[in-house]
């Protein structure tokens, strides 16, 4: 039989890659793709790819509607999770995309490769799924500071994202005439995910730099940090091998292969390789995701496997598409 989930926010980009994978998975069934600004029309009017739903209209974004599925994913906006989420009764579990309650105590944080965090999401029914950029650094350099190795109060970030972290909302410094051909920097020492990546990693002082790229979607993340004690690039890489030895997701690349943001394109993996910097002895960590994957959409469906007792990696791949 299986469980019948819903997707609040249907219409947008991270909304299109949940129905995409609820399509190709074997114990989830789409009860609501609801969207309230496209209500009625086919999912196939604003999803073509999404052929196994294409003929299923869009339900309005009610609480009752959503209710009747056994979990209720929100890819709504920033801001719409929480004015809908306390309408939806207990017995129904959600996991919310949004920024909207990652700082609330009553969730559980949804990056199941944290230490402890798969009981605790096993035992939860109200989910908040990391930020993209968040997945991408805290995977990075969260061994590092547990190991002890990098110091918390010395790291920085540069990380570069594909205009669908933006959404689908149609913003004039979006358009494909301003974004291709250019990098923009963009939220320079303000961006809404560091005090998030710092509750996740361990790091007490965090810089970062998010960057617009022109690719639809990906992120590449450089983390560096300076070493507490000595240390070879050979033992970063190991600590990364390590530290996510046994996660199905998490891949430490071998010496001298860098991670490339194709490579993860329409999987739920993350891509790591580590180094020490030879001028200034910095541990430097790049990290490459699909950010509508592992960084929505993915992580998503992984924290609904684990809330509903399944295999985690059900209806999930680590194999990306190429060229």
């Amino acid at each position: 039989m299986g469980y019948q989930v819903a997707v609040a926010g249907a219409s947008g980009y991270a909304g299109g890659e949940l129905l995409r994978l609820i399509a190709g998975h074997p114990d989830l069934q789409l009860g609501a793709a609801a969207a309230h600004g496209h209500a009625g029309q086919p999912v196939g009017s604003v999803h073509p790819h999404v052929r196994t739903y294409a003929a299923l209209p869009f339900a309005d974004t009610s609480p009752s509607v959503l209710a009747e599925a056994d979990l209720v994913f929100l890819a709504l906006p920033h801001g719409m999770s929480s004015a809908l989420a306390p309408h939806l009764p207990e017995h129904v579990a959600v996991v919310d995309l949004g920024a909207d309650h990652r700082q609330d105590p009553a969730w559980t944080y949804g990056l199941p490769e944290l230490p402890g965090a798969r009981a605790a999401i096993r035992s939860s029914g109200r989910i908040a799924n990391t930020g993209c950029y968040a997945v991408a650094v805290i995977l990075a350099l969260a061994p590092l500071i547990t190991d002890g190795v990098a110091d918390p109060d010395d790291v920085v970030v540069v990380a570069a994202s594909g205009a669908s972290g933006a959404g689908r909302e149609a913003k004039a410094h979006l358009l494909g005439s301003e974004v291709m051909g250019d990098l923009s920097p963009y939220k320079v020492g303000v961006h809404q995910h560091v005090p998030e990546i710092c509750r996740a990693s361990g790091a007490a002082t965090l810089s970062m730099t998010p960057v617009l790229a022109p690719i639809p979607r990906g992120i590449l993340a450089t983390v560096t940090a300076r070493p507490t004690r000595p240390i070879s690039a050979p033992d970063v890489q190991d600590l990364l091998a390590a530290a996510y030895a046994d996660e199905p997701f998490v891949h430490a690349l071998p010496e001298g292969q860098q991670p490339h943001t194709a490579a993860t394109l329409g999987s739920n993996a993350v891509h790591l390789q580590g180094t020490v910097d030879r001028s200034s002895g910095r541990i430097i960590v790049t990290s490459a995701i699909d950010n509508l994957g592992k960084g929505a959409a993915g992580q998503a469906v992984q924290n609904a496997n684990l809330v509903l007792g399944l295999d985690e990696t059900a209806g999930l791949t680590v194999n990306g598409v190429a060229p």
